[in-house]
């Protein structure tokens, strides 16, 4: 269990966390000779069972909120401090509204050197801390006097933390769920000689043990590091579980490379985010609504980025309500489902909101749709569950298992639902699928009524008239589906329905046997009709009305007019393509031109039939390769 300080400054956190633990948790010279709180200070106290609490000590001053904030993350239990003879202050009131909007539910009040006042102060101060507390969810909490320099009080708090970490303790969730990636959010860096670098922090879920690898995040989630020792609540220890205070050595991270605000977490669960959709509760003290287009401080986990807030239920959000909003911001940070935010101003002043993240991979485009906000309404179901049947029914497009399962902070899914379709590493309701299918077969008879000459689209146009919004690799699949249920055949890159076929008469297919060696042994260069005629001895006119019928079957490209070239020639100039996109992220008409060979003029005329036929996109002066795009990757796996 996690217990965290809370309240202004001066107001006793330090002096009382002293005599609970016996640990002076400020450790800095200045704050030695200041006589205040400046970074974050860590103690433990021992419970009879031999279990341990542990407290995490934050500063008071109200320029450094921002540091309370990083220690305030993970937090089980507030312990919020008023001084007797202060009263509530300023930042008794700014802690207690992050507390809240931490989504923290649990608190104790230590009304602190109660020594230097008479009872009608006390009274009075007690009365005034039952006022502050009447709106927020620690209404009723326990409010204990103590003092910690005379020892009045201190034994009656102890008691009372004992039964509040047993009540915890019967309350919590099981914390060996397998399925749960382990994430630690960093709040301290240091180096040690013979262990090299230790981070510290919260472990929000998952477990952690000796020589399992993890990776930062926001940052390169090829970049693994392994935890060479793990201390768990200060002990030693062979694994730490959610809700402990970690500290773990990591060999292969250097010490510059990690900072507070990063996560150390399981490979298979780290992401790096700037939009995250979220429910957002704005501050119940808050002077005036908050409004889209508001910069803020976006504070989750140990980080502190500057973004700004688009409200998707409404105009404005009002003082005390709760809406979902958008979280734009302008540096990367790592979020998952569940995880607390909370905002302060642009002028980091006041805390304003907060709430939890919906879904860290929030669209920049379609975000206020009626199917977004019912996919946002499925994502607030409380289990994993209810979340998945939620918006399998809500959304055509199904559900990406891998990036949900990341997004949720899981390893792994929990077992599919019954009856739902997989799809390319997709999961999609039946109802939806079924949807999908026909949406095609629709596509592809009108197209054949407005196009009777013509075989029918290649795949990627086919995809972007049906369902433009659909993954590559699930269309394929349901391209798939239909073909084996003979609703739909595909020819080279092209497809059809079965009752729709471009056939050839006995000319053509005469015509047809005997170009095929001189498309083959054209080349990359293509075969020019006119040139085919020529060789062949054959009637331009029937050559050109041959080849445009093969065309249209998809056993042959026209990459210009009059230009053809046959599929096993097309795949290996895509082949060239594709090794030069993943060399270089990137196709310039030179390194095409250079790799196969060719004049600038026919290099140029490739990529930009490669571009039409939905492999490529072009990029101002260079083409990229659609990434959800799979045409002539078989072709590719056999060259």
């Amino acid at each position: 269990m996690i217990i965290g300080t809370a309240g202004h400054i001066d107001h006793g956190k330090t002096t009382l966390v002293r005599v609970l633990t016996g640990i002076d948790t400020d450790r800095l010279p200045e704050e030695k000779r200041r006589g205040i709180s400046i970074e974050l200070g860590y103690a433990f106290m021992d419970l009879p069972g031999g279990e341990r609490i542990g407290f995490v000590d934050v500063p008071g001053h109200e320029r450094l909120v921002h540091t309370m904030l990083a220690g305030a993350t993970g937090m089980d239990h507030g312990l919020l401090l008023v001084a007797a003879d202060d009263g509530v202050m300023p930042q008794t009131r700014e802690h207690l509204a992050v507390l809240s909007l931490m989504g923290l539910r649990d608190a104790t009040v230590v009304l602190t050197k109660v020594d230097r006042v008479d009872s009608d102060r006390l009274h009075l101060v007690q009365r005034d801390i039952q006022a502050l507390l009447a709106r927020t969810p620690f209404a009723g909490s326990a409010c204990l006097p103590a003092s910690a320099t005379q020892g009045h009080g201190i034994e009656a708090l102890r008691a009372h933390l004992h039964e509040v970490a047993a009540r915890h303790a019967a309350h919590k969730q099981p914390c060996a769920d397998q399925a749960r990636a382990f994430r630690l959010a960093v709040d301290r860096v240091f180096a040690l000689d013979g262990v090299g670098t230790v981070v510290t922090g919260t472990v929000h879920a998952g477990a952690v043990r000796v020589g399992d690898e993890l990776v930062l995040a926001p940052g390169p989630h090829d970049q693994r590091f392994r935890v060479r020792s793990v201390h768990a609540q200060n002990r030693e220890a062979d694994v730490a579980v959610q809700g402990q205070r970690c500290a773990l050595g990591l060999a292969g991270l250097p010490r510059e490379a990690v900072r507070r605000g990063h996560w150390v977490t399981t490979p298979s669960a780290a992401l790096n985010t700037d939009r995250i959709d979220a429910e957002l509760t704005l501050w119940n003290e808050e002077p005036r609504a908050l409004k889209s287009g508001t910069r803020v401080h976006v504070h989750i986990g140990s980080a502190s980025v500057m973004g700004s807030v688009a409200v998707l239920d409404a105009e404005s959000l009002k003082p005390g309500e709760t809406a979902r909003v958008q979280l734009v911001l302008h540096e990367a940070l790592g979020a998952w489902h569940g995880d607390r935010a909370v905002l302060r101003d642009a002028s980091a002043s006041r805390t304003i909101a907060g709430g939890r993240v919906l879904d860290p991979f929030a669209p920049a485009r379609y975000r206020r749709t009626i199917q977004r906000r019912a996919e946002l309404e499925a994502l607030a179901q409380p289990t994993v569950s209810q979340r998945i049947e939620g918006v399998l029914a809500v959304s055509p497009l199904g559900l990406d298992v891998q990036r949900f399962a990341c997004a949720q902070g899981l390893m792994r899914l929990p077992v599919a639902p019954a009856g739902a379709a997989e799809a390319a590493g997709w999961l999609v309701a039946p109802e939806h699928a079924r949807a999908a299918q026909q949406a095609i077969v629709d596509v592809l008879g009108t197209f054949h009524r407005k196009h009777p000459d013509e075989l029918g689209p290649d795949l990627a146009r086919l995809r972007r008239l049906a369902l433009p919004r659909l993954p590559e690799t699930v269309f394929r699949a349901w391209i798939s589906a239909l073909k084996a249920q003979g609703q739909v055949s595909v020819l080279g890159a092209c497809a059809h329905l079965p009752a729709h076929a471009v056939t050839l008469s006995a000319a053509e297919e005469r015509i047809r046997q005997k170009l095929g060696p001189a498309l083959l042994a054209a080349g990359f260069e293509g075969a020019w009709a006119r040139d085919l005629a020529r060789d062949s001895g054959e009637s331009e006119v029937i050559i050109r009305t041959t080849l445009s019928r093969l065309a249209q079957r998809g056993e042959l490209n026209q990459v210009v007019r009059d230009l053809f070239y046959p599929e096993q020639t097309m795949a290996r100039l895509a082949h060239i393509v594709r090794d030069l996109a993943a060399r270089d992220a990137e196709v310039s008409a030179a390194a095409f031109r250079d790799a196969a060979g060719l004049g600038r003029k026919r290099a140029i005329q490739i990529l930009e039939y490669l571009d039409r036929i939905g492999m490529l996109q072009r990029v101002g002066d260079v083409h990229r390769l659609r990434k959800d795009c799979l045409l002539f990757v078989a072709e590719d796996a056999l060259a």
